[in-house]
């Protein structure tokens, strides 16, 4: 039986490295075949010879992982088990600046790290991918990297306002509830990056904008950062419009998902049509993210998986049962 110790310093690393009610750690437990225990801000390992160097190795990576970014989630433990047992090497990219204290956002796979620099290099950028590939938070923290940076005046979210497959009727309240419930996901991104009181008083002085896609017709965007969510439900009219209304130093990011396209079935998706109009347009880029680029629980890469390999919606579309 061997046993090695890791100074970890600060406990609540230590916390974040083990998980909520220490979730991460019985799973590297059960990987490695290794007990694991904290005391005196350190981490302490035992087990056979092999399984303790590899347990070592992991926990230092989760360790700089925990430091550089707050936090550790399922994927850095995958990642990270999946680097000590002979599988594929961490990735390490460079980080989104959002300028808050203890949140660092670095891209966690070749995919989103491609696509982070599409965002840098490109006027717009169209991307297609599957849920939880990251496409919208990635997005969105770049938004708030180049406004903190003074790249651009504003950030403009953008959603067509299409229900995922049932009637939600009438919606009481002014036109921001009315649109709150289909800019959400943008809204959570954003509240992860800014403070409230930030956000609150950045949404009052119309440096951040939420809006619906049917309202940004005739205007001219200059010195903002416009992101275009769920984009797959648009169609090739409404793309056209929107992509128009790039002005001088802005910047488009426009994503979505075409396997999960809620247009009547005669209905061509605008964000198809673009990627392949523009795939030749200098200044445009186009990214496809897929399922080794899913960071959200583990299951959602399976679930995701299932639905690609079932057959029924390889057309992007739900076929009635």
């Amino acid at each position: 039986m061997n046993r090695t110790t890791i100074a970890v310093v600060d406990s609540k690393r230590i916390l974040a490295i083990f998980g909520p009610r220490d979730q991460h750690l019985r799973r590297i437990r059960a990987a490695l075949g290794v007990g694991v225990s904290a005391r005196d801000d350190s981490i302490r390992i035992e087990g056979e010879a092999p399984a303790v160097k590899m347990a070592t190795t992991l926990f230092e990576q989760l360790d700089r992982v925990a430091r550089d970014r707050g936090t550790v989630d399922a994927s850095d433990v995958s990642q990270a088990i999946s680097a000590v047992t002979g599988g594929e090497p961490p990735v390490h990219h460079e980080p989104i600046d959002v300028q808050r204290a203890g949140r660092h956002v670095v891209p966690r796979s070749e995919g989103q790290a491609a696509y982070v620099k599409a965002i840098r290099d490109h006027d717009i950028v169209l991307c297609n991918g599957p849920a939880g590939s990251g496409k919208t938070f990635l997005a969105v923290a770049m938004a708030v990297s180049q406004w903190r940076a003074e790249q651009v005046r504003k950030i403009v979210l953008v959603r067509p306002a299409v229900e995922a497959g049932e009637s939600l009727g009438y919606l009481p309240g002014d036109l921001q509830a009315k649109i709150n419930p289909y800019l959400r996901p943008l809204l959570d991104a954003l509240r992860e990056l800014m403070d409230f009181e930030l956000l609150k008083r950045l949404g009052e002085q119309d440096v951040v904008e939420m809006v619906p896609l049917a309202y940004m017709r005739g205007r001219t965007l200059n010195n903002a950062f416009i992101i275009l969510d769920e984009a797959q439900n648009t169609t090739v009219l409404q793309m056209k419009m929107f992509l128009t209304r790039l002005g001088m130093g802005s910047k488009m990011v426009i994503s979505g998902d075409t396997t999960q396209i809620d247009l009547p079935s005669n209905r061509t998706s605008g964000l198809i049509d673009a990627m392949n109009r523009l795939q030749n347009v200098p200044g445009c880029c186009r990214v496809r993210l897929g399922g080794g680029d899913i960071v959200r629980h583990p299951l959602v890469q399976r679930i995701v998986d299932a639905y690609n390999d079932d057959g029924r919606e390889t057309d992007g579309r739900r076929q009635s049962r």
